[in-house]
Order: C-alpha cells, then structure tokens, then sequence
C-alpha cells in the first residue's frame, strides 16, 4: 500500500518580490510549492514625476496596499538599499520607507537581498548581466519570453531568491 501523508507535502506559498523605486517599483508575484514556481502576476506601480513628493509617496503607499490585498502573500522580499547613483538614493530610500510602513500595516516582515545576491541565487554569479537574471527567472518560471519591463523581472528574481533562500 501506497500512501502520501499531507502533513509532509509543503504548502503552496504566494511570495511577492518588490524592486524599490520612486518612480517605478517593479512587483512579481510567484506560486512556490512541490509542483514548482508558477508566475502568478507582475508588472509595475509608477508615479508620476510632476506630483511632489508627498503625493509619489502616498500612491506608491495606496498601489502598495491595494496590491498587497489583491495577492495576499506569504512572504515578501525586497531589494537592499546597497549603492544608487547619489542623484536618486534619497528618493529610492523614502520610497523603501514607505514600502517598509505598508508591509509592517499588512503584517508583513520582508526578507531582503542585495543585487548581488539575488545574480549569484539566479545565475550562480554575483555578477551576472541583467539579461542573464531575465533569462533565469523566464527558465524557472517557464515564461515564453523575458519579463518586461525590467523592473519586473527584476522582482520576480527577487521572489524566486526567496524560495532558494527559504532554508537557509
């Protein structure tokens, strides 16, 4: 007799990865479970630059929080703030702080990764091009194409960095 005891069968988890950004913050929403990685949706927020920075940061908030409804995750990892050109670290530094708030009211505790890190879980190096992490995450999610845009896939590799990293 053969039997399959449940309680052994990992759970299906929704992780969502963000890529911080005033302007554009990337999101990639994945299923991880016994079956795989299956993408479950991703795309962007974006602010329009000509608002002050209040109101960018209000809507980068309200899309945050909506998207966060709307997908539900288990997880949440975010990219390190790890080095900017200096003309827009205090930017993606605000934005990182909204986006910290809005997961903390959501009761979510990211997990987060620097570039680096995300490169060396996708590619195996640390240093990997940016069309080599998009052609691992469209390899692992089994996309027919790249994810665009580029901020996407970007958060989609960090989504898939949780579940590499999620016994570690």
């Amino acid at each position: 007799m053969f039997s399959v005891n449940v309680s052994d069968t990992p759970p299906e988890q929704r992780i969502l990865g963000l890529d911080p950004g005033l302007g554009t913050m990337g999101f990639g929403c994945i299923l991880a479970g016994s079956a795989g990685l299956k993408p479950v949706d991703y795309g962007v927020i974006s602010t329009p630059s000509q608002h002050s920075m209040p109101e960018r940061l209000q809507t980068l908030h309200e899309d945050l929080s909506q998207l966060l409804r709307q997908l539900r995750p288990h997880q949440v990892g975010l990219e390190k703030l790890f080095f900017y050109k200096m003309g827009n670290t205090i930017a993606i530094a605000q934005a990182r702080g909204v986006i910290l708030l809005t997961l903390a009211q959501h009761h979510l505790l990211p997990v987060e990764f620097t570039p680096a890190q995300v490169k060396q879980s996708l590619t195996g190096y640390g240093r990997a091009d940016k069309q080599a992490v998009q052609a691992a995450v469209a390899r692992e999610l089994n996309l027919p194409s790249l994810p665009r845009p580029d901020d996407a896939a970007d958060a989609l590799a960090i989504a898939i960095t949780v579940w590499h990293h999620r016994f570690s």
